[in-house]
């Protein structure tokens, strides 16, 4: 009798608590999320997340306290056992292409398969859209054609192009969470590539703004082409890592002038650069880089000839570039990694003449990049909790997005992604949810399923089917 006492005394006192911890926060909870594997931090958790309505976690459950929220009236509790539960991914390098090239990819289709992949926010590149987000104007024009069709939240990079330097503050007040710039051929007319006086003026301008500047980091040699064009060779010798080099270099030695300037290399593929990298770094310079899952699953002695659908810039280089890329990783010489997902329709690849040289350079893989990473992941020293740090954390902090998504944690928005590490997936065309389903990674198996994506508290995709409405924000000032 006293036991029982006991315990009834105990469940009142916390059930107190919950309430006194829902009075301040000045709402009442709505669900709670519960897992014996839910990754805070660098550990795993066997508790719950409670979540209000507003999509923000108001509190991180341990498994006692969770007992009380189960029959807690109005508490909506979605039990996945020992599925992990862990931050959504923030994929921080997407090519949406909307408006303009929206037969390439559109908002309503990259957002979906975002969620069929446990990304819960996207951050949308300033091209290959028409217009480009290099004004205003063109921002509006952006976001007017996203508004109502995402799945997941949308963030959104500027462009820095020759002589838009008065556009940039306007941009950073819309809400864009920074720039980009190409210093080669971007591939499309309407956004040029910048020279070095070009990037000057533009770190000028963003010298007090802690706004980040990007960088398509190749700079144009006039290698020529040499070889058969179906042959993947004689396209990877047209970009040689000179060319990486020689714009690492051009970059690390413009932000030695701007040491406010953030300042990040997008899709590193050449490992040669990576000492330039590591000295930068080791200097103080607030440099950031990124590589890209193609390169970290791919090597160039395994690209058939006029496999057109491997094509990117820059390039997928061989087996010894992809082990120091990997070991760069391991020990935080890169900072994340990315898709990079740049679709086109069909046509473009030059699927029938096979023609590297002439096709587009994209890849399209958005819906992948978890289940890519832990495939690989475990070969080459890495745990599930470098999936949060190289594919959530730090893509987060690098777009300004870390203050309330990338972690489970008070006060942050109840982003996440459900899944199974133990089971596998087939890529093939029924499950791939981009609008162009040509892939490298068609037919590929890969471990991880992706069960449940949790946006702000909303479940957006679940049983690996069903989508329920858009209800992902436009992550800008408003």
């Amino acid at each position: 009798m006293i036991g029982n006492r006991l315990m009834l005394v105990l469940l009142l006192s916390c059930q107190i608590s919950i309430i006194s911890c829902c009075v301040a926060f000045n709402m009442e909870p709505v669900k709670l999320f519960i897992s014996t594997n839910i990754i805070v931090e660098h550990k795993f958790l066997n508790g719950g997340i409670l979540v209000g309505k507003d999509g923000k976690i108001l509190k991180v459950l341990s498994k006692s306290e969770t007992l009380v929220y189960r029959t807690y009236k109005d508490v909506e509790v979605i039990d996945v056992g020992d599925y992990v539960i862990m931050p959504g991914v923030i994929d921080s390098h997407v090519h949406v292409n909307e408006p303009g090239r929206t037969d390439w990819e559109g908002y309503e289709t990259a957002t979906k398969a975002a969620a069929a992949g446990g990304i819960t926010t996207i951050v949308d590149m300033p091209l290959n859209s028409i217009p480009p987000t290099t004004t205003v104007q063109n921002f509006m024009t952006k976001i007017q054609a996203a508004t109502g069709k995402t799945y997941v939240d949308v963030a959104f990079w500027g462009g820095v192009i020759p002589g838009n330097q008065d556009e940039l503050i306007g941009l950073i007040k819309a809400g864009v969470v920074g720039f980009k710039c190409f210093m080669i051929e971007s591939g499309v007319d309407e956004f040029p590539f910048v020279q070095p006086n070009d990037i000057e003026i533009a770190m000028k301008t963003l010298e007090k703004t802690n706004s980040v500047l990007a960088f398509h980091a190749e700079m144009n040699e006039n290698t020529p082409v040499i070889g058969d064009p179906t042959v993947y060779e004689t396209f990877l010798k047209s970009r040689p890592p000179s060319m990486e080099l020689k714009a690492i270099a051009t970059v690390i030695a413009l932000a030695k002038r701007h040491p406010n300037v953030r300042t990040h290399i997008v899709h590193l593929s050449a490992a040669e650069a990576l000492p330039l990298i590591v000295d930068a770094k080791k200097s103080g310079l607030n440099l950031t880089v990124e590589t890209c899952h193609h390169y970290l699953n791919f090597k160039s002695e395994d690209i058939p000839n006029k496999a057109t659908q491997y094509k990117c810039t820059p390039p997928i280089r061989d087996l010894k570039n992809q082990q120091i890329l990997w070991e760069a990783v391991k020990h935080g010489i890169l900072d994340m990694i990315v898709s990079d997902h740049s679709p086109c329709t069909p046509d473009l690849k030059e699927l029938e003449t096979g023609n590297f040289i002439r096709a587009w350079g994209g890849i399209a893989s958005l819906q992948f990049g978890l289940s890519l990473f832990w495939t690989q992941l475990k070969n080459h020293g890495l745990s599930i909790f470098d999936i949060n740090r190289y594919m959530t954390h730090m893509p987060a902090k690098l777009t300004g997005l870390h203050t309330h998504k990338g972690a489970i944690a008070t006060n942050y928005d109840a982003d996440f992604v459900i899944w199974d590490p133990h089971a596998t997936i087939l890529i093939e065309p029924s499950m791939i949810q981009h609008k162009n389903k040509l892939t490298p990674y068609m037919g590929k198996k890969l471990y991880g399923k992706v069960l449940k994506t949790v946006v702000r508290g909303q479940i957006v995709y679940e049983d690996g089917k069903q989508f329920n409405s858009p209800v992902g924000k436009l992550l800008i000032n408003e």
